[in-house]
């Protein structure tokens, strides 16, 4: 996916529409408390109930897969506004294979 390096968008903190300049950055790993980790450890039998929840040393149940990961990962773009040099995020992020930033 191709972009300009500048976009005109609007700016949250002028309140209005300012050239913005275009950086991406790296997207962070899941955790090991994120939801698919803790979902996965309730499908095979564990953080349930009361007790030691940090025990999840039997390996995982065969008979049920969790599918593999995507091909894409999804942008996460910042941009810098060009009069109060403030930067902010993207609102939703686009699935792209490569980035290319003109």
């Amino acid at each position: 996916m191709k972009l300009p390096k500048t976009r005109k968008r609007y700016c949250p903190y002028c309140k209005k529409h300012t050239l913005h300049t275009l950086s991406a950055a790296k997207k962070k790993g899941a955790s090991s408390l994120s939801y698919g980790s803790k979902h996965r450890a309730r499908k095979r039998g564990k953080a349930r109930g009361m007790g030691n929840l940090g025990r999840y040393s039997k390996p995982a149940v065969t008979k049920w897969k969790m599918t593999g990961k995507k091909g894409t990962k999804k942008t996460d773009f910042r941009y810098q506004c060009g009069e109060c040099k403030k930067s902010h995020v993207q609102r939703y992020g686009i699935r792209a294979k490569r980035l290319e930033i003109k």
